[in-house]
């Protein structure tokens, strides 16, 4: 069989790359069901069915019931499939480890808020990019804004509608191995979102910290969204989504971050 170049120098059989395809797809696109996989990728139900079994049995994607938004029909609930920790650490890049030691010894010589200021300084372009995005389209929403920017910054990140709100979910962090030891990065994070949305926002998951999605809720009371006036920045919005109370779709990605 005609052997093949994979992202990231790796060599290997049509097989090897139909799987790795697959991976790509769950990665820049989110969690998908097999037959929407067979159609974007150009293959057979039951091709895309046996590259799922291997990845699924070497741990780099888990199935799990496909959340439903509203109320739940009848028949069998569908099924999706999600990347694990171990199928995302193929995008992962050898930096991380020379990340991990500068960090250390900037904490070291100026203390752990030098973090906090790292954080802040690389989100930068992204606070710079998102304004330019709404200065050019300010009754756009601002949440599918800022969702827009984090993906060309290589987050995959998408909308979902939540109840009360919105749930800004990024499905990949080039980050997630360094916020792991330094959650300083996710909290900066977090706080830029708060200031650009003009809106009280709440992290309910993050790769980094094992979950399968960075999960952000915001309020829609919270957001000036089509031309609705918000509240300040740093104002109080709606109630976000308990994440324990298994309302918002995160509890499926808690346990798909677990298995």
């Amino acid at each position: 069989m005609k052997s093949v170049t994979r992202p990231g120098g790796e060599s290997g059989t049509g097989e090897e790359s139909t799987r790795h395809h697959v991976l790509q797809e769950l990665f820049s696109n989110g969690p998908a069901t097999a037959a929407e996989l067979a159609e974007r990728l150009g293959v057979t139900p039951a091709a895309i069915r046996r590259h799922l079994g291997v990845l699924e049995a070497g741990g780099r994607i888990v199935e799990r019931e496909r959340p439903v938004r509203g109320r739940r029909g009848r028949g069998r609930p569908a099924k999706e499939y999600v990347l694990t920790d171990r199928g995302r650490s193929a995008f992962f890049q050898d930096y991380d480890t020379l990340a991990l030691e500068a960090l250390s010894a900037l904490v070291e010589a100026a203390g752990p808020s030098a973090v906090v200021r790292v954080g802040e300084r690389r989100h930068g372009e992204v606070e710079a990019r998102y304004r330019q995005l709404r200065a050019e389209a300010p009754d756009a929403d601002p949440v599918e804004a800022l969702a827009t920017v984090l993906g060309e910054e290589g987050y995959a990140a998408h909308v979902r509608e939540a109840p009360g709100g919105h749930q800004l979910c990024q499905y990949h962090c080039p980050v997630a191995h360094v916020a792991a030891r330094y959650p300083q990065l996710c909290e900066a994070e977090t706080s830029l979102f708060a200031r650009l949305l003009g809106s009280r926002v709440q992290r309910i998951a993050t790769i980094a910290h094992g979950d399968g999605v960075c999960t952000t809720n915001v309020p829609l009371d919270g957001v000036p969204i089509a031309g609705r006036a918000g509240p300040p920045a740093g104002g109080r919005g709606g109630a976000p989504t308990d994440h324990r109370s298994g309302t918002s779709t995160d509890h499926h990605n808690r346990e798909a971050a677990r298995a």
